[in-house]
């Protein structure tokens, strides 16, 4: 399971890289790590993270769509921040997600960590969300997620996935960091065009 989970590791760092970097091939290439930690999960009894995985490979054929079309005129996508109203619905979400998604793995499974794979996979399902529709905040729900899972990872003997988690970590902070500079860019952009134009 070791190389598997190696490979699985190296995918995951590309996909990142290149997420942050809006480069559309990071999703076909999250496709590659998602479908292979549904293995590595399993063998571990990390059953929430199996869920999560086999909802991503879904995620990732959409993510994969809508950074090519899901722009303005259908074309690539911006950078955009959500709500207050929007921002509460979500945490709200987690919570209450997390709730019930681990109350179920506790009274259902053998799960090793109930409350924490349920965490983690739900605030990962709502940041993978929003990473697809390129909202700034995906990666402030990555963060916690990345702290959270090095935890459970490194409790759980997973030490190339909690090592994973921790470059995740700080790629997340450096995602958030280039993503708002580059909708500030944007930003400009769209003031230097309209200036032009009247």
């Amino acid at each position: 399971m070791a190389a598997i989970e190696w490979i699985a590791a190296l995918a995951g760092l590309i996909c990142v890289w290149l997420t942050i970097r809006q480069n559309v091939w990071c999703w076909p290439i999250g496709l590659v790590q998602v479908v292979l930690f549904v293995f590595v999960f399993f063998q571990a009894r990390l059953y929430s993270d199996v869920i999560l995985h086999v909802v991503y490979i879904f995620l990732q054929f959409y993510g994969w769509y809508y950074w090519l079309y899901g722009g303005r005129d259908r074309d690539e996508l911006p950078v955009t921040r959500f709500s207050l109203p929007q921002a509460i619905a979500w945490c709200a979400t987690v919570v209450g997600g997390t709730g019930l998604w681990g109350l179920a793995m506790a009274t259902w499974t053998d799960a090793a960590s109930p409350f924490v794979d349920a965490f983690i996979a739900v605030a990962s399902l709502v940041a993978q969300w929003l990473l697809a529709r390129k909202k700034l905040e995906s990666w402030y729900f990555w963060i916690v997620v990345d702290v959270v899972g090095i935890g459970l990872f490194y409790q759980r003997e997973l030490y190339p996935t909690a090592g994973l988690y921790a470059v995740f970590l700080g790629l997340a902070i450096y995602g958030c960091l280039q993503w708002r500079k580059s909708m500030r860019s944007e930003a400009n952009s769209e003031l230097l065009a309209e200036g032009e134009t009247s």
